[in-house]
Parts: C-alpha cells; structure tokens; sequence
C-alpha cells in the first residue's frame, strides 16, 4: 500500500520544481533582453552584421575574422538547459516517457526514481488477507422459546404470555397459588398456614384484647379479590405487650376460619401491624341475623369500579363491629392471601356478629366465594379465652 503522505510530498516537489523553473526562465528572459540591444548598440558601431554564417569570436590580437569556407564552431551546451537538469536531479526527476519536449519534467520519489545499475523496484504492497468466515452458530431460537414458555408455565403463566391471576378457582386457584410467583412458595410449603379448623383450644386466662377503635375516615376499594376498606390512622389494639394499629378490613365468603368444624356466612379480618412490621388480625364472623350499621356503611360507599377507591363522606366507628363477648381464639398463622407470609398472630373472635341475608347478598353479587380451603393445623398450640 502506497505511503500515505507521498501524494503530498509529490505535490510539494512539482511546486518547487515549477517555481524554480519559472524564476529561471524568467531571469533567462530578462539576460536575453539585457543582451540583445547591447548587442544590437555595438553592431552599430563597428557597422558590421553576423548573420547565420557563423560566429563572431574575439582573437588574441584583436577583431575577428571569418575565415571563408570554415564552418560555425557549435555552441556550448545552453545553460537553461544545465540549471533544468540539475534541478531535476536535486528533485529525483526524469523525462516524461512520452514527451517531445525536453522541459517537460516526471517528479517521483526518490523510492521511485530509477536506479542507475537497473530499473526501480516497485514498492511492496501490503496484501489483506480475509480472515475465514466463522461457521455460523445453530439456530437454537426455538429451543430458548420452549424453555421460556416452560419457566412461565412453571411460575404460572398462561402459554400466551399472560400472567395467570391468583384467584379462588380455576387455574389461578388456590391449590396452585405456590407455582403462580416465586414469592408465593409459601403458600405451598409453610406449615403454619391459615386458616384453620379451630378445635381443642387450651383453655386458659387470656389478657383481653384492649381495643382502641374511634370514629375515624374511611375509604372503600373493591380490589379484584374482596370488598377492602382503608382506615386513617389512630385505631390500634394492645395485646401480649405489644401495640398494634390498624391498618384495614377486608370480607370473606363464607368464613375462612371454622369453630370445630362449623363455618359461617362470612368474616371480617381487621389487620394491624406493629411499628417492627409484625401483623396481628382479628377475626369478626358474621352469622346470617339482622342487618348491621357498620356493614351497611361499608356497602353504601362501594366503588362502581374495580380497583376504584372511593372515600366515604362519614367516618366509621368500629367498635360498633366487634361482639359484645370479647373472648377470642388465638394461634400462630400465616395471610390467607398470596404470598402467604406466615407468623401472623391470629386472634378469632368467638361469639359471631348478626348480618342480614341482604347484606350477605350484596357482597355475594361480587364475589361469591372468596374463602382459602382450611389448611393443616400441624400440631399448631391454639388457646382460648375461659
């Protein structure tokens, strides 16, 4: 490959050349016109002409003479023609191959320039050699897209890429809550889940449940899985030392919870948590009777829209929710909703509270069955209150 400065230093060697050739045929034109009126003066004076017979020389005596017959002494060679040639070597020129005329000049490099023993040698040119075209790669796209679908498929998402839902039926059921997410692995392999089939408490002094309820705003959310209703702050329940605020309450149909084997119309969980992120929830169950203030209050500020929470224009009282026996069941157990996440303190309340069958339909309306299968209690201690 040709060195890629030479065009640049080709151009700057011809400008050289060029300018040194015009000063010199410029000063060879300005001695010329020097010359020839002197010339012409001193033809003049000695009134003698030389034509083309030959040249005028001086002798060693005096004039010159032409001698009849002799021939002109050819001239010298002319010095334009030296100050080219040497100007051509300092430059590394040489005659153009093909020109006429012998001012016509070929400017190479002094790589180029021939050699006096023999003709130049051309310059090596690097040669590329393509490197060799890897093998292409097999095409294993439709191996990674089945495996894909087969991780989805295994963390519970449809063959069409949509997640599946976790819900109360179907393939989002509850029995398939553990394969839906990761997260959810509890769901399957805790062994302190709720809810439980509550029997053969140990009967003991349980400290009373302090409950700190007053009236407070609300705001009602119908979530996709239950009717939730959001509190403000400032309810909150004492127990076993501990302070828990409330944080909201949600419904089950039908209760989630059963008392020796029996389950009720439906269930109020009242979730608190405490200021290290521990939960504590108390049960409610709701028994089909006369119709409830509170529940009523709940019903009359439900959102027309999933997902839509809709704050309500008077604040509840919660204390009018609780039964008017305080004595309760109480274990250790898990959310009965994804993920799942167990060490829930649970306190279930055992006298139920009355609800009418209107009221039970108007959540019916939304959500008829939304209530976890009664899981193992595992040898689990349950207490209750004498």
């Amino acid at each position: 490959m040709p060195h890629p400065t030479l065009p640049a230093v080709r151009l700057s060697l011809v400008a050289i050349a060029a300018l040194a050739l015009g000063c010199s045929v410029a000063m060879a034109s300005e001695s010329a016109g020097l010359v020839k009126p002197m010339a012409t003066k001193h033809a003049q004076g000695k009134g003698a002409v030389h034509e083309a017979q030959g040249a005028v020389a001086p002798g060693a005596g005096g004039a010159a003479t032409q001698q009849p017959g002799a021939h002109a002494t050819p001239a010298g060679p002319d010095p334009m023609d030296v100050l080219r040639e040497r100007l051509a070597q300092k430059l590394g020129a040489a005659k153009a191959p093909q020109a006429k005329s012998p001012y016509v000049m070929q400017v190479t490099s002094k790589a180029e320039a021939p050699d006096a023993h023999g003709p130049a040698q051309p310059a090596a040119q690097a040669t590329h050699v393509a490197p060799k075209p890897k093998a292409a790669a097999p095409d294993r796209t439709a191996d990674l897209v089945a495996r894909l679908r087969a991780e989805k498929a295994a963390a519970g998402h449809k063959p069409d890429g949509h997640a599946l839902h976790w819900g109360y039926d179907g393939q989002g059921g509850p029995e398939a809550w553990a394969r839906l997410n990761p997260e959810f692995a509890t769901c399957g392999s805790g062994q302190r889940q709720s809810p439980i089939d509550i029997r053969g408490g140990i009967r003991v002094d349980l400290d009373p449940i302090q409950f700190d309820y007053r009236p407070t705003a609300f705001r009602v959310i119908d979530n996709g899985h239950t009717v939730q209703v959001n509190v403000e702050s400032g309810n909150a329940i004492d127990v076993q030392g501990r302070r828990y605020d409330l944080v909201q309450f949600h419904f089950h149909r039908p209760s989630e919870e059963r008392i020796d084997g029996r389950q009720f119309d439906m269930v109020a969980h009242l979730v608190h948590k405490d200021t290290q992120g521990r939960l504590a929830v108390v049960a409610v169950l709701l028994d089909r009777g006369s119709a409830h203030a509170v529940v009523q209050q709940v019903w009359n500020n439900l959102p027309l829209e999933k997902g839509q929470e809709l704050p309500a224009r008077l604040p509840i009282d919660l204390n009018q929710l609780l039964p008017e026996n305080r004595r309760y069941y109480t274990y250790m157990g898990s959310l009965t909703t994804p993920p799942c996440s167990e060490g829930v303190l649970w306190m279930v309340m055992q006298q139920p509270v009355p609800i009418s069958p209107e009221q039970i339909g108007v959540f019916a309306h939304l959500y008829p069955m939304n209530a976890r299968p009664i899981q193992s209690a595992s040898g689990r201690l349950i207490k209750q209150s004498n």
